[in-house]
């Protein structure tokens, strides 16, 4: 049976219903072979007036096979060219039949789908928000590499192309009608192929309609050729604002860029070489391999379910109690009202819980603002949080989560005085940071039902929930944890108890690193710049302000108490700063009248002129690489000691978990990846050589010889 059923009706006008093998319809080799076949019959048509692609699928079409994209590498470079190439060599017989050929899109057309939709000379799509299109491929460590810039450049221009191919920007039909994406909205699946063929026969000249627009003479890219006068701006801006977004990290993006630029002034066949070419560079390339691997394998993986326990029922969370309406725990409450269940948001006094409820009416009021939605919908969100200072509403809880300060003997008291609220085989979860799990649950009457939930600030914004395991936590309540986060639509990674787990560990020692930096003497700009030339988010010291200098203190009296003071090395640095900067000086962070930086009322901010008196040393020498290598490779051995304990489950948890939780950047696949991509044996060399010269902290993890050893990357 053909996956390409090919049907002729009495106006001449053929039906091609793609159905392949598997869930979805994908450009692999049986779509290559279906569509050659396909397109030689189409050729030798007789009384051929048009042509539908349809999909028997819930997806029209899904794009490209990452598995054989993540399997190509820098040897088979020609080899790969020209297979793309002659899968592109499809599409361009495509849309040069001498009859109209229409897309009707009946689900998801992204990527290499809706490439295979710009070859088309209409395209009409299913009015349904579960329908996305576009080209999410720069967010994979790629770009649209069969057709898709060249084509969209020449639909839409150059500076309406670029924000759908730079930012993997996925819209529903409606938006891409407005934006040109697509020609023609339908509002049933039914309605698709008559209504396409209704427009094959309405078209009184087919071989006109047949004729690509960048097919025709004289056709100008709207907006002109970015070397034109009108678009010196563009041309000279777009660049330099792409390389401070991406610091040069993200190669596709710099080469998509390129490509669309190219095709604003050449022929579309020159125009889709070169496209080609470059695209075979980047696939082969290690940032592709890279990011397919955690953005699509990985991620997947996790949320597949990989970390749940096996053999338990799924349980779906009706009624959460989140205690303490402060930053985290009012973000907790909106987002699980969001996913539609009922909270009981409480605190010491019910204008506090009243105060935490109110940071959800704002969000809601921001969403109907933004027309993403109506008033009933939100205030009916905003109705399922009830605020409180009285235990009793927490009763029939099956999930109460506890958001209170880092303080051991306060959350003991917290677990002792409410636990008995919860219904029979209720979960307790503690939103903590740092504190190990199993001490935590030594206040329980019930061990095995307490497990750690740590969400991330801003809990709204970020998209990882750390779930951390205490000695005794039963597999039903990490199941009952693992439901709840895939509930309010968040990235579960599992790990196992240690102070600290892996995120915050893991964060701390960017910090660490930093405060390092400084006191040997560094410029603090300096420091900041080169931690974001890495690819962090944020460079150590700002996000040391934003997160707060008093919090870091805050953890080193936590930790003097519970007796585990530089457990995870030595702090001696740290705490050097954080008297230097708090007991000496009142900085504190941003949010205690500013720390590193002074913040000014019109927003800007600058280093604080006495941080220079304090540590600057003019004469001090360290090369820019050895300050992004140390503040990179601190994190990375961190991770791999995580790895090597059992604190990380798996090399998925380490690498999603670094990039959502902790912000490690995108172009590395994660902390542990980054081993794989710099080479086991080179990792080594490079820990030597900072250790010689920096100190212990960077003495390599000895997994990394185990897997260098074994001749298998970390997997």
């Amino acid at each position: 049976m053909s996956v390409f059923k090919y049907e002729k009706d009495q106006d001449g006008i053929v039906v091609v219903t793609m159905d392949m093998t598997g869930p979805v319809n994908a450009m692999n080799a049986e779509y290559h072979q279906a569509m050659t076949a396909t397109l030689a019959k189409l050729e030798s048509e007789s009384g051929l007036n048009g042509v539908v692609f349809a999909s028997a699928k819930k997806v029209f079409f899904a794009g490209g096979d990452l598995n054989d994209l993540v399997a190509a590498n820098p040897d088979t470079i020609e080899a790969f060219y020209q297979a793309t190439e002659s899968m592109k060599a499809g599409l361009r017989a495509l849309e040069k039949l001498p009859v109209p050929v229409v897309a009707a899109v009946n689900g998801a057309a992204l990527g290499g789908g809706y490439e295979l939709c710009l070859a088309c000379n209409r395209r009409i799509a299913f009015d349904h928000k579960s329908v996305q299109i576009g080209l999410p491929e720069c967010s994979l460590g790629l770009y649209p590499g069969g057709g898709g810039v060249v084509r969209l450049t020449k639909l839409l221009g150059v500076e309406k192309a670029l924000p759908y191919i730079l930012e993997s920007k996925r819209v529903t039909p409606e938006k891409a009608l407005a934006a040109g994406l697509i020609d023609q909205t339908v509002n049933s699946i039914d309605e698709l192929v008559p209504t396409a063929k209704s427009w094959i026969l309405a078209q009184e000249d087919k071989a006109a309609s047949s004729v690509q627009p960048w097919d025709k003479k004289g056709y100008k890219v709207p907006g002109g050729a970015v070397n034109s006068p009108r678009n010196g701006q563009l041309a000279v801006m777009a660049p330099t604002m792409l390389h401070q977004k991406t610091k040069g990290l993200m190669p596709q993006m710099t080469a998509a860029m390129d490509v669309a630029f190219q095709a604003s002034m050449l022929d579309v066949d020159t125009a889709l070489r070169i496209e080609g070419r470059q695209f075979a560079k980047i696939a082969t390339g290690p940032v592709a391999k890279n990011m397919i691997s955690a953005f699509f394998f990985q991620l997947n993986q996790i949320n597949g379910g990989a970390s749940r326990p096996k053999g338990v029922e799924k349980q779906l969370t009706k009624k959460v109690g989140i205690i303490g309406a402060g930053m985290m725990g009012q973000g907790i409450a909106y987002v699980s009202a969001m996913a539609g269940i009922e909270v009981v948001l409480k605190d010491m006094t019910l204008d506090d819980a009243v105060k935490g409820k109110a940071y959800s009416e704002k969000l809601l009021e921001k969403r109907v603002l933004r027309g993403r939605m109506d008033q009933i919908k939100a205030a009916a969100v905003l109705d399922l949080i009830t605020p409180t200072a009285d235990d009793n509403d927490l009763d029939g809880c099956d999930l109460i989560i506890e958001a209170v300060f880092e303080n051991m003997g306060l959350k003991h008291k917290i677990t002792e005085n409410t636990e008995s609220y919860l219904t029979e085989g209720g979960v307790w979860g503690s939103n903590t940071s740092t504190l190990p799990i199993t001490q935590l649950a030594e206040a329980s009457v019930k061990p095995e039902n307490f497990i750690g939930i740590h969400f991330f600030s801003p809990v709204d914004k970020m998209p990882l929930v750390e779930i951390i395991c205490g000695e005794k936590t039963s597999d039903e309540t990490l199941a009952k944890a693992f439901d709840y986060t895939m509930q309010i639509r968040k990235t579960p990674i599992v790990v196992n108890d240690s102070l600290g787990f892996f995120t915050s560990r893991t964060f701390g020692t960017y910090l660490d690193e930093a405060a390092h930096l400084l006191t040997e003497g560094v410029d603090p700009v300096r420091i900041d710049s080169l931690g974001r030339a890495i690819g962090m988010p944020v460079g150590p010291l700002q996000i040391q302000d934003e997160t707060s200098l008093e919090l870091s203190r805050k953890a080193q009296e936590t930790w003097a108490e519970m007796g585990v003071t530089d457990k995870w090395g030595n702090g001696d640095v740290i705490r050097r700063v954080i008297k230097d900067m708090i007991t000496d000086n009142g900085r504190g962070g941003r949010y205690h009248g500013g720390g590193y930086y002074e913040y000014h009322e019109d927003g800007r901010k600058n280093i604080w002129p006495p941080l220079y008196d304090l540590y600057f040393k003019a004469d001090y020498q360290i090369s820019d690489q050895d300050i992004k290598d140390r503040l990179m490779f601190r994190q990375v051995i961190e991770a791999l000691k995580c790895l090597e304990s059992g604190v990380l489950r798996s090399v998925a948890d380490g690498n999603i978990g670094s990039i959502f939780g902790i912000g490690a950047p995108s172009h590395t696949g994660g902390f542990i990846q980054f081993v794989n991509t710099y080479q086991h044996a080179d990792f080594i060399k490079r820990c030597e050589e900072l250790a010689g010269q920096y100190g212990d902290r960077f003495s390599c993890p000895a997994i990394v010889q185990q897997q260098l050893e074994s001749g298998k990357p970390f997997a």
